[in-house]
C-alpha cells in the first residue's frame, strides 16, 4: 500500500486507483513519431487489444475455432499516438473484484470498498455498502471524497454502475474468495469436471491447476511406471504446486518418497523403506483420505501409503491438506518439478528431474 502512494489501497480493492491504475508502455519506432511524451486519456486494460489489431491493421476475430466471439469491448488507444491532447475515447469502466466495485464516467469516479484483502469477512451486506466519491479529472490522487457534498452525482453514478454491471455480466456478484479457487465450490465450468482420472507421461509440464485434474479433498491413487538402475536413480516422477504448498511423488536414491507440502508451513514426507533392484517397477502412493477431521469435510488430513509393484513399502499421516488451491502459479510437471520444488530436499531446477526412465504416471481418484 505504501508503495501505490499518492493512491490508496492496493490489489483488489477495485474501487481505489492503488488497485486498479498502472502505467502503461508504447514502443513503435515505425508507426510513433512523438518520443519521450506522456499521455494522460482515461483507457483501461482491455482497450489494449483493439490498439494491437488497429496498428496491425486486421480486424478482430469474429469467430475462433468455430465459436463465435462477443464483440471487443475495448477502444484504441492508437489516436492518442500523435495526438497528446486529443479528448479521451472511453468515457465509461466499471470495475469490480470479490465485492469490491467502482465506476469511472467522464472525470468522476464513485467506489465502495466491500472487503479488504486480508479481512476474512466483507465489511456489510453489498445493499449497504458506503460509495465513495471523487471528481478524478481535478483530484488526480482521490483525495477529496465528495459523496456528502455531491449526492445527486454519487446516484447517478452507482445507477450506472448497475447498468454497466449488467449489460457486461458482472451480476450476480459473488463476494467469496478463497472458494473461488476451487470450480466445484465456485460453481463454474471446469476442464476437468467430473474426470476420476487422468494419465500423463514425461514432458507434460506447466500444468496450470484448473486443467490438471483435482487431487484435492478426496482419496487418490497414483502410480508411476519406471525403470531404474537400484540407488543411481534420482529425482521427480510427479509433483504439483511448489515451496508454499503441494505434492511430490519421487525417487531418492533408488528409494520411493512422497511430500506433502502445507503451505510452507509443516511437510510431510513418507519415505520407502527398500532400494529398488534394477530393472521395471511400479511404484503406488495411495492417500485414504479422513474427511471427519476437515473442516465441512474439506482440507482434512489421511494416510499416505507407499508400494513397489504391490508391495507396500512406506506408510505415514499426512494431518491435514489444501481445500482450494496449492499454486497461482507453480504448476503440476511430469518427470521434474519446473518451478519451486515441494520437497527442499529434491533441490530445485534441472538437478530434480527424473533420471531413470519413466513411462507415464496414472492418477485415480476415489
Amino acid at each position: 500500500m505504501a508503495g501505490n502512494t499518492p493512491f490508496t489501497w492496493t490489489k483488489q480493492v477495485a474501487s481505489n486507483f492503488g488497485g486498479i491504475r498502472n502505467g502503461v508502455v508504447y514502443h513503435w519506432p515505425k508507426g510513433i513519431k512523438a518520443k519521450g511524451q506522456v499521455r494522460d486519456q482515461f483507457h483501461h486494460v482491455v482497450d489494449l487489444a483493439p490498439t494491437v489489431f488497429e496498428a496491425a491493421k486486421v480486424p478482430a476475430p469474429k469467430e475462433v475455432n468455430g465459436v463465435k466471439q462477443r464483440p471487443i469491448e475495448g477502444v484504441s488507444m492508437a489516436y492518442s499516438f500523435d495526438a497528446p491532447d486529443a479528448s479521451d475515447r472511453r468515457k465509461t469502466q466499471y470495475f469490480e473484484i470479490g465485492g469490491n466495485r467502482a465506476v469511472y464516467h467522464d472525470g468522476w469516479f464513485a467506489g465502495t470498498i466491500h472487503k479488504a484483502p486480508w479481512e476474512a469477512q466483507p465489511r456489510h451486506r453489498l445493499t449497504d455498502d458506503v460509495w465513495e466519491l471523487y471528481h478524478v479529472e481535478e483530484d488526480f490522487s482521490m483525495s477529496k471524497n465528495l459523496a456528502a457534498q455531491n449526492p445527486e452525482k454519487l446516484k447517478e453514478l452507482q445507477a450506472l454502475f448497475t447498468k454497466e454491471a449488467i449489460e457486461h455480466k458482472v451480476l450476480p456478484i459473488d463476494d467469496r474468495t478463497i472458494e473461488r479457487f476451487d470450480p466445484n465450490v465456485a460453481g463454474r465450468p471446469d476442464l476437468m469436471d467430473g474426470r476420476t482420472k487422468l494419465t500423463v507421461y514425461p514432458g507434460m509440464v506447466y500444468m496450470a491447476e484448473n486443467a490438471f485434474i483435482n487431487v484435492k479433498n478426496t482419496s487418490v491413487d497414483m502410480i508411476a511406471e519406471v525403470e531404474v538402475q537400484g540407488d543411481k536413480n534420482h529425482g521427480v516422477l510427479v509433483a504439483q504446486g511448489g515451496r508454499f504448498g503441494g505434492w511430490a511423488l519421487w525417487v531418492d536414491h533408488g528409494k520411493p518418497m512422497y511430500t506433502y507440502n502445507f503451505l510452507g508451513l509443516e511437510v510431510f514426507r513418507i519415505e520407502g523403506n527398500e532400494t529398488m533392484s534394477d530393472g521395471k517397477h511400479s511404484i503406488k502412493m495411495a492417500f485414504d483420505y479422513d474427511k471427519t477431521s476437515g473442516v465441512g469435510g474439506r482440507g482434512a488430513g489421511g494416510q499416505a501409503m507407499l508400494f513397489v509393484d504391490g508391495k507396500k513399502v512406506g506408510q505415514g499421516a499426512i494431518t491435514k491438506t489444501h481445500a482450494n488451491t496449492f499454486s497461482l502459479d507453480d504448476t503440476a510437471d511430469t518427470g521434474a518439478d519446473t518451478g519451486t520444488p515441494v520437497d527442499e530436499a529434491y533441490g530445485e531446477g534441472r538437478k530434480n528431474a527424473f533420471n531413470g526412465q519413466l513411462k507415464q504416471v496414472s492418477i485415480e481418484l476415489r
